[in-house]
């Protein structure tokens, strides 16, 4: 679920940010666990971010509104539509929610859930610092995922930093803010994954595809490998 603000309820003193921004990279190396290296490997396939952003250029809104990316920032985010898939530009935000892990709990994290909008095939909340998912907004007047295709499970292209991470949607927030994906897509994407100082301000492209679903929903290399498939389609017919 969203948090307040990427860097938390209120504003931090500026020893703070400074002490954040220095331990950032030694956050980066503590979190990478064994399997980081394969998901490295499945990140990169398909098509390039290059070849994805070609086609993000312009932006048809279909959303009836704009979103915010934190609380505190202006409504200036249009839900784009494509050929086969919908887009935004945002910034990045950590969801931890879920199952409880020695990553992901009311310690490292104070706006901690143990549930996600979205359950694994054994009807349980998904695991935010093994899987990559993404957080969709929940149906508003401004705009409802599910009109445009789009359900639990359902492939996303995350793209940062010339990075592609085929992830699903595995969660829900806020009706009017944008840009939030788990604990193991920031791994992933070289961004600080801690869910009270992490994320990144982007710009993060999220490429929705169109009545995709994986199933079971926490299977990564299938997302990986169809997500890979269904960009190289959207290549093709944009």
């Amino acid at each position: 679920m969203r948090r307040p603000s990427r860097f938390g309820a209120g504003l931090l003193v500026l020893g703070a940010v400074v002490a954040s921004t220095l331990t950032s990279a030694g956050a980066q190396a503590d979190v990478r666990g064994p399997d980081t290296a394969a998901r490295d490997v499945s990140a990169q396939a398909g098509p390039t971010a290059a070849a994805l952003l070609a086609k993000l250029t312009s932006c048809s809104q279909i959303s009836s509104g704009k979103y915010r990316s934190d609380e505190e920032t202006s409504a200036n985010i249009p839900v784009c539509g494509k050929n086969g898939a919908v887009w935004y530009k945002a910034d990045l935000d950590i969801d931890c929610d879920g199952k409880v892990t020695a990553k992901c709990n009311g310690d490292t994290d104070p706006w901690f859930q143990d549930d996600t909008a979205f359950h694994d095939s054994k009807g349980a909340p998904l695991q935010a610092d093994k899987l990559p998912y993404v957080v969709v907004p929940s149906p508003s007047g401004t705009w409802d995922y599910r009109n445009s295709g789009i359900s639990g499970g359902g492939i996303v292209a995350v793209i940062y930093n010339n990075k592609v991470e085929y992830a699903v949607v595995g969660d829900t927030g806020p009706t009017a803010i944008i840009g939030e994906a788990s604990y193991a897509t920031a791994v992933d994407l070289g961004i600080n994954p801690d869910p009270e100082n992490g994320g990144t301000d982007g710009p993060v492209h999220y490429l929705y595809f169109k009545n995709s679903k994986v199933s079971p929903i926490e299977d990564h290399a299938k997302a990986t490998s169809q997500g890979a498939a269904l960009a190289q389609a959207f290549i093709d017919q944009n």
